[in-house]
C-alpha cells in the first residue's frame, strides 16, 4: 500500500500550506521517538489547506503533539493490566483484543495507540499467534476477538486469510470484529478479493473509524457499500475531536450520511489521555451537553453511544448527564470525577 511518507511528495496546495513550525516537527518525529507521519494520497487528497481544515489536522502533524500533559500516558487505557498474553489484551469477560499488525493504512493524529505504532511491529507471526489460540482454547468463555492494531487491513490477502483461518482452531466459533480505518484512508484497498475472504470467516463484523462527513467521498461509500452487499455488517465509531466534528452539525450529517449507507452509528469516543493529544480533545462537560443536544436533532437508529474509556484501565462506561461526580482539585490539575461500574472513582482532566 503506497504511503506519503514525506512533505515533498503530499499534493502541491497541501504541501505549500505547510508551515515551518509543522516542517520542522514532522522532521523530528522518528528521532523524538512519536508517532510517525504517514498518509494515503487518496486521503491527502481530502484535505484542504486551511490550518482549520478539519482533514487537514486529522492527518498533518502538529507541533503540540509533543506536549505531554500530566495526565496523559503512553497507555491511556491500562492495556498492560490485561495483557493475557503478547499481542493480547482480555479485559471483559467475553472478547478479548488481538494486535494483529503494527501498520495502518496512513497515521491519525488523535490515535491513543501512537506509541504502540511508534515502533516496529510488523504482522502477528506464527511464533505469536500460538499462545493467543492456546489462551482462547482454554478460556472458553471468550466468544469474541476484536482484530485491531495497526489495522487489520492494511495487510495483504494472504495474511489476513491466514489469521482468520488460524483462529478457527480454537475449537468453537468465535464472533470476529474488525477496527480498521482502512475503507477511508485507502477504500482502493477494498476489492472483490478482500470481500470474498471475509465473508468465509462469518459471523464477522466491520467496525469503521469515521470522524466527518467529508470522509464520506465518492470512493469511501463504494468501498462501505461492497460490505453491505456481502452482508457483511458495518458499525461506526468516531472520535469527539476538538476544531474536527464537536458540533452539532457535523455529527448529525456524520450519522445520518452513515445510517443512510447501511452502516450503523455505534460509538461516540470521548477522547482517550493519550501524550500529546491534549490539544484535540474535547471539554467533558461539553462532550456531554453536546450529545444531549444531539439527541433532537437525529433519530434514534442514528444516535451512537457516547463512550470513554476509563484511563488506567478502568473499562468502558457510557457518557450521560450525570455521569460527573464531581469536579475538584487533584495533584495534577482540576478534574472530573467518574465512576465504573464496580463504584470506583476515577479522574479525567478538564483540560
Amino acid at each position: 500500500m503506497k504511503l506519503i511518507t514525506n512533505i515533498e511528495a503530499l499534493p502541491r496546495e497541501l504541501r505549500e500550506s505547510i508551515k515551518p513550525d509543522e516542517a520542522a516537527f514532522i522532521g523530528q518525529l522518528t528521532d523524538k521517538g512519536l508517532l510517525p507521519f504517514a498518509v494515503t494520497p487518496f486521503y491527502a487528497s481530502l484535505a484542504g489547506t486551511d490550518i482549520d481544515d478539519p482533514i487537514r489536522k486529522l492527518c498533518i502533524p502538529d507541533p503540540r503533539e509533543a506536549l505531554v500533559t500530566p495526565f496523559e500516558t503512553a497507555d491511556p487505557l491500562g492495556a498492560a493490566r490485561y495483557e493475557a498474553c503478547p499481542r493480547m489484551v482480555h479485559q471483559y469477560r467475553d472478547r478479548a483484543l488481538l494486535l494483529t499488525n503494527g501498520a495502518c493504512a496512513g497515521y491519525c493524529r488523535h490515535c491513543f495507540r501512537r506509541n504502540w505504532l511508534a515502533r516496529p511491529e510488523g504482522f502477528i507471526t506464527e511464533k505469536e499467534i500460538r499462545p493467543v489460540l492456546a489462551y482462547l482454547t482454554e478460556h472458553k468463555e471468550i466468544r469474541e476477538v476484536l482484530l485491531s492494531g495497526g489495522d487489520l487491513l492494511a495487510a495483504a490477502d494472504d495474511q489476513i486469510f491466514w489469521l482468520l483461518s488460524m483462529l478457527q482452531e480454537c475449537g468453537r466459533p468465535l464472533l470476529v470484529r474488525i477496527g480498521s480505518r482502512v475503507p477511508v484512508t485507502a477504500p482502493g484497498r477494498i476489492t472483490p478479493e478482500l470481500i470474498n475472504i471475509l465473508c468465509r470467516f462469518r459471523p464477522l463484523r466491520l467496525v469503521i473509524h469515521l470522524n466527518h462527513p467529508r470522509e464520506l467521498a465518492l470512493r469511501v461509500r463504494e468501498a462501505l457499500d461492497m460490505f453491505v452487499k456481502a452482508a457483511i455488517p458495518v458499525h461506526t465509531q468516531t472520535v469527539l475531536l476538538k476544531g474536527i466534528n464537536d458540533n452539532v452539525e457535523t455529527l448529525a450529517e456524520l450519522f445520518r450520511e452513515s445510517l443512510n449507507l447501511g452502516i450503523n452509528p455505534y460509538y461516540l469516543l470521548q477522547g482517550d489521555l493519550a501524550s500529546g493529544t491534549a490539544h484535540l480533545r474535547v471539554n467533558l462537560q461539553k462532550g456531554i451537553d453536546l450529545y444531549k443536544e444531539l439527541k433532537a436533532h437525529i433519530s434514534g437508529l442514528a444516535y451512537p453511544r457516547y463512550a470513554l474509556d476509563l484511563p488506567g484501565g478502568g473499562g468502558k462506561i457510557m457518557l450521560h448527564a450525570e455521569s460527573i461526580l464531581a469536579k475538584r482539585e487533584s495533584p495534577r490539575g482540576i478534574v472530573y470525577v467518574l465512576q465504573d461500574t464496580q463504584g470506583c472513582e476515577y479522574e479525567y482532566p478538564v483540560e
